[in-house]
């Protein structure tokens, strides 16, 4: 199942993010220990685009709880940089990612 994972950055944190953003890619790109895979990933940005401010996550998993203790051990997470994480399953109509939202658990 494909689920989208949207982060907004606490204000005030854009030190805190730049200090972690290597963990925080580095285990993105990572295919283990978790059982998420990490489809699309990237910074959401201000009106300006000049700053990041979230993030935005695409990852295939078995189930929600499995991307929630995946995001649990993220390091903008363990660092306070988020303010706030929502979850939702998700169902790509267009693109790229439509074969995999088509697969249907049996």
């Amino acid at each position: 199942m494909l689920y989208t994972v949207w982060a907004s950055d606490a204000p005030g944190m854009g030190d805190e993010r730049r200090r972690v953003r290597e963990a925080h890619r580095a285990r993105l790109r990572s295919p283990a220990p978790h059982a998420v895979r990490v489809l699309q990933a990237g910074a959401t940005l201000d009106a300006e685009a000049d700053a990041m401010n979230g993030t935005l996550l695409v990852v295939q998993a078995e189930d929600i709880a499995a991307v929630r203790a995946f995001v649990e051990g993220d390091a903008y997470v363990a660092a306070g940089v988020y303010a706030s994480v929502e979850i939702r399953p998700w169902r790509c109509g267009l693109g790229p990612l439509s074969d995999i939202a088509s697969i249907r658990k049996e």
